[in-house]
């Protein structure tokens, strides 16, 4: 298998491979966009990327609301946010896919499109089940949004600011997830909850033509659609992530062991449909670059320890007595300085080896834990500032650089199976560190932080011994 280094020829051969582009067709130039047109494309593809991970959490704070007005129990209230987590999932691979067969822009505006008008759906819902049936769509409008971000970073910046580039992304992705519980309650002040889907509707209109101002027209491979590997790979993903928030549930039954039984199947039946496929759809041929998979395993690593800490944290608040309000200030300082340290992480990556920059990053996170496992049993809103201040110094500075290992490992005709595979990892990840950190909770007699911590420490282990593999040369 042949190796490809960072922006090396195979790597930024150009476009997408293809037919010849028909009159009028202007691809996407090698070393991106000129300015100002770059400016306006990132600042389009960064607002659609917002609204598509923001309502991945803004509805946890209607949720109360909606199960009042629909009637319903909290339980099942609660599935207007998990179905839509499903589509994501299920849909990031392919839409990866197709967008490396059509082109990267068909598939964003396909995404826009569809989550636009999902929302105006979401809105207009009457029943529970019309308004799961809406944020199905949107789910899967997000999923082609979420796919393809880095694919389309890749194709607007220049390659000496690709890591620039991916750390921003990084950031409006990490902020935009903490702050929905934030942006909800400021609407549901001033309006009902149906303004949290109404909102997007005018914000989808003015990024569509925004899009077909700024963003580059990208030829794609013109391979056909692998719809037996999509179902293969809704019925792996979507099984296990069902799987794993069903055991976060402390449910052990026959019918959860039978879904990660199917999906390994499922996976199984996948791996072996696309075995010696020339672009499959779940990146088989990226995975074979060994600091390609050492890179998505670290991603997925860091995911699950940071999402046992945003899991337990509240609990622990709130045995120290913190109400909902106090516990949300104080898990404030994380995304605050993952904010402030990815873009110059970015720009650091973009002048030094991103490996170093990762395992420094890690490093300090592993440390942040440690601190935080030793706090007090009733510690001070300074003794946590300090501590997940550095927690979010040590993300910021792993996730911009490990990300834009993924996408320059990957041939530039190849950027959409990264970007998918990518987005992929991060919601493997957040899912299994939930499942992980609810199982301990519900099975420990009174509440303990430091096992969540020397958990989330051992991931933090695994992420740092994965990123020394990718920096070691083969013999």
């Amino acid at each position: 298998m042949k190796m490809f280094r960072p922006d090396s020829d195979a790597g930024a051969a150009g476009p997408e491979l293809g037919p010849a582009p028909g009159p009028g067709h202007r691809p996407a130039p090698e070393d991106g966009l000129p300015q100002p047109q770059r400016a306006f494309a990132f600042v389009t593809i960064g607002i659609a990327i917002m609204m598509a991970v923001l309502d991945s959490s803004i509805m946890n704070v209607a949720l109360p609301t909606i199960a009042r007005e629909q009637g319903v129990a909290p339980a099942t209230a609660i599935g207007v946010v998990t179905i839509y987590q499903l589509a994501v999932v299920i849909s990031l691979l392919p839409f990866a896919a197709l967008g490396e067969s059509v082109g990267f822009r068909r598939v964003y505006f396909l995404g826009v499109a569809l989550f636009g008008g999902a929302s105006f759906l979401c809105a207009q819902a009457t029943s529970i089940e019309m308004l799961n049936a809406a944020r199905l769509l949107q789910g899967f409008g997000a999923g082609a949004l979420m796919s393809i971000n880095a694919a389309m970073v890749r194709h607007i910046m220049p390659a000496s600011r690709i890591g620039s580039g991916i750390a921003a992304i990084s950031l409006i992705v990490g902020v935009s997830a903490a702050s929905g519980p934030t942006v909800a309650g400021a609407i549901l002040a001033v309006a009902s909850w149906q303004w949290l889907f109404l909102i997007n509707v005018p914000l989808s209109l003015v990024i569509l033509l925004s899009g077909l101002i700024t963003l580059p027209r990208m030829a794609g491979s013109r391979r056909g659609f692998d719809w037996v590997s999509a179902g293969l790979n809704a019925v792996a993903f979507g099984l296990t992530i069902s799987g794993l928030t069903a055991l976060g549930h402390g449910d052990w039954s026959a019918l959860v062991a039978g879904k990660f039984a199917l999906a390994a199947l499922a996976l199984l039946a996948l791996t072996l449909r696309l075995q010696g496929a020339v672009a499959p759809m779940l990146p088989l041929d990226l995975l074979r670059i060994r600091p390609f998979s050492m890179a998505i395993i670290a991603s997925v690593c860091s995911f699950v320890a940071q999402f046992i800490v945003f899991v337990s944290l509240p609990f622990f608040f709130s045995v120290t007595g913190r109400t909902a309000v106090e516990i949300g200030l104080l898990l404030t300082p994380w995304p605050v300085a993952t904010a402030v340290i990815a873009p110059l992480a970015g720009r650091l990556s973009d002048r030094h080896p991103p490996e170093y920059l990762s395992l420094a990053g890690l490093a300090i996170l592993a440390l942040g834990f440690l601190a935080l496992a030793t706090m007090p049993p009733v510690p001070d809103n300074a003794d946590v500032v300090w501590r997940l201040t550095i927690c979010g110094i040590g993300f910021g500075l792993f996730q911009a650089p490990n990300n834009k290992v993924v996408m320059t490992m990957a041939p530039r005709d190849r950027s959409g199976g990264a970007s998918g595979l990518q987005s992929t990892a991060r919601v493997l990840g957040q899912s299994i560190g939930a499942a992980l950190a609810a199982l301990m909770i519900g099975a420990a007699a009174d509440f303990a932080l430091q096992p969540l911590m020397a958990l989330a420490i051992a991931f933090c282990v695994v992420a740092i011994a994965a990123t020394l593999v990718r920096t070691s040369r083969p013999t």
